[in-house]
């Protein structure tokens, strides 16, 4: 055989393994004492497989200063099953089928005690086989240099089955062995683990979980659930909903947020596996529209990754997903049947939720349309009620088109939904789907002009002067200006736009400032859409009495401020040319209020 058939085996260098763990598959040292608590668990249901009646004991000890021992009463190993797994990284005793009941470990990729090495330089296990009541005890004792040793031990060393792990602190992780920080640890991985848990003599497991507990009445049920929200969450819940999915292999609750939040603000839920917490940041547990509660749960079902802090995506996950959804959307699809006051309670906090379900979902559409709240010119209304005041249900897409128009079209009557928030706009257009008969229009320009009264043809002519002094003002903003008669008689001047109009302004705008072949291109696009409108109202004193002005230049500034002052109230964003325009409105009207000529002295 040449040398270049020869096999060769990898080596491995367990530090650089170590600091690869530390920086890069796990998200902090405190993990170690989950694996830790992983191992033992694990042990004692491999025991309990074969005995039913074995001890189900861990127990922690931290009294030392940089020590730690942790105690268990599982399978225990004989010195062969020390050399076949502990010495082998990447060996997983449930993977290789030497434990029957697989599917009831926490641990599956063989990492197990080597995580422990991110806080200690050495760890030594005193363990003695239940499988085989012969064996001798054994101790294995493993350094940070990748060395270690394997010797058997009298009987007395370990008198009955089980396993010891001893472990010693590395320089500047002694912190991390301590008693109080063993507990907390203890107590944030393992307080719903299935067996006897202590540090010291002070319990770590809390069962049953508070979800599965018998309460006195349904309200001592409520408070110990709002306490155990607040002791997880920081947050007192709205509401809670019971999330009992034994087909999903899932038991758990969701907390209902009592303040809205960002649908993209990142959800931290908790979920345990087999009683051990795997992650309290699992964002990808719930449906994005779910995104105003928080769950904590245990489950059987679902695979964590490798480093054990996340959930793997897998089509288990999507399956539990779902059906955690639809729980959800049954909880709040039933508050609308048989609770109203508190469906109004939770939709005065959690609408966009609910309205980001209702575009995909057309049962929640149709039991929640009577519920959501929409802003309206008659005011915060569900939009089947609005539907029923209104022949025409017009809507703004956005929120400036619905300030523009909102108060002048009230006052004529005509009813506005504001379309501008988020989902608003897709659910005005599926009404007619869930409300047969309906009839949806987006209200543009046009439609408001329509209903606004003209003026007296010979009370129009009487300022025509002024309107073509003001139509030679705005004309380069891309601004027509008319005369209308409208209520409320206090709105002077209103400015009507849509966004084709918009669109062709930006791009003659653009076409202006281009180069020759640009400006081809944009001038070949060119529309035909209406411009915008300055509509003054004749009823108002003030237009009135502006329009009365001789003389042309003063009429023209006079314009611009009555312009000015429109986009203003329509909270409309304003072009630099806009804003270029009020200052100078403004200026040259000081400037005739003062009677100043052009030297600054008063005339």
């Amino acid at each position: 055989m040449t040398s270049d058939h020869i096999p060769h085996t990898f080596q491995v260098d367990l530090r650089g393994l170590v600091d690869l763990l530390s920086h890069h598959l796990y998200s902090s040292p405190r993990v170690y004492l989950r694996e830790l608590l992983q191992n033992a668990v694990d042990a004692i249901t491999a025991r309990r497989a074969e005995q039913p009646d074995a001890p189900t004991r861990v127990r922690l000890y931290a009294d030392e200063p940089g020590l730690l021992r942790v105690d268990d009463s599982g399978i225990g190993l004989t010195e062969a099953d020390v050399h076949h797994l502990l010495a082998t990284i990447g060996r997983s005793s449930k993977r290789d089928g030497l434990e029957s009941a697989r599917a009831g470990f926490l641990g599956q990729f063989g990492i197990g005690l080597l995580a422990c090495f991110v806080v200690a330089d050495e760890i030594r296990v005193v363990s003695r086989s239940a499988r085989d009541t012969t064996a001798p005890p054994v101790e294995w004792t493993a350094r940070d240099d990748g060395s270690y040793t394997v010797r058997t031990l009298p009987d007395g060393a370990r008198p009955e089955p089980g396993t010891t792990v001893h472990l010693t602190a590395r320089p500047g992780a002694a912190e991390w062995l301590t008693e109080a920080r063993v507990t907390a640890l203890a107590k944030e991985f393992g307080s719903l683990l299935p067996y006897d848990v202590r540090v010291g003599d002070a319990p770590v497991t809390d069962r049953p979980a508070v979800w599965e507990r018998h309460h006195p009445h349904p309200a001592a049920r409520r408070v110990a659930l709002a306490r155990h929200c607040h002791q997880q969450f920081g947050f007192t819940p709205l509401d809670s909903i019971d999330l009992d999915l034994p087909v999903a292999g899932v038991r758990g609750v969701a907390y209902v947020l009592p303040s809205a939040v960002s649908p993209a603000q990142r959800a931290g839920h908790r979920v345990h596996l087999k009683g051990m917490l795997l992650t309290d940041r699992a964002d990808e547990l719930l449906p994005d529209w779910a995104f105003f509660v928080r769950c904590v749960i245990d489950t059987d079902s679902l695979r964590p990754t490798a480093s054990r802090e996340s959930l793997y995506a897998d089509e288990t996950l999507a399956a539990v997903r779902d059906a955690l959804g639809a729980r959800i959307k049954d909880w709040f699809t039933g508050l609308a049947g048989g609770d109203p006051e508190r469906l109004a309670q939770f939709l005065s906090v959690h609408h966009l939720g609910v309205k980001s379900l209702a575009r995909h979902d057309r049962d929640v559409l149709t039991t929640m349309l009577p519920w959501l709240p929409f802003e309206t010119t008659d005011g915060p209304l569900p939009l089947e009620e609005f539907a029923r005041r209104h022949p025409v249900v017009h809507f703004t897409r956005t929120v400036e088109e619905y300030r523009q128009v909102a108060a002048i079209a009230a006052a004529q009557g005509i009813g506005v939904v504001n379309g501008g928030y988020t989902y608003d706009t897709e659910l005005i257009e599926l009404l007619p789907a869930v409300r047969p008969g309906t009839s949806v229009a987006e209200l543009d320009a046009d439609t408001v002009a329509a209903h606004l009264d003209p003026v007296d043809p010979a009370e129009e002519l009487a300022v025509s002067g002024f309107l073509a002094a003001a139509r030679s003002k705005l004309d380069p903003l891309g601004c027509d200006v008319v005369l209308r008669t409208f209520h409320p008689v206090s709105v002077p001047a209103l400015h009507l736009d849509d966004r084709s109009a918009r669109q062709e302004r930006a791009r003659a705008e653009e076409e202006a400032q281009a180069d020759e072949l640009w400006a081809g291109i944009l001038g070949s696009l060119r529309g035909s859409a209406p411009r915008a409108r300055l509509v003054l109202n004749h009823h108002n004193p003030l237009v009135r009495a502006i329009a009365r002005i001789a003389e042309p230049e003063l009429a023209g500034t006079a314009a611009e401020a009555l312009y000015g002052q429109a986009l203003l109230m329509a909270q409309r964003p304003l072009r630099p040319a806009d804003s270029a325009l009020l200052n100078r409105a403004f200026l040259d009207l000081l400037r005739w209020a003062t009677h100043q000529d052009g030297q600054g002295e008063a005339r």
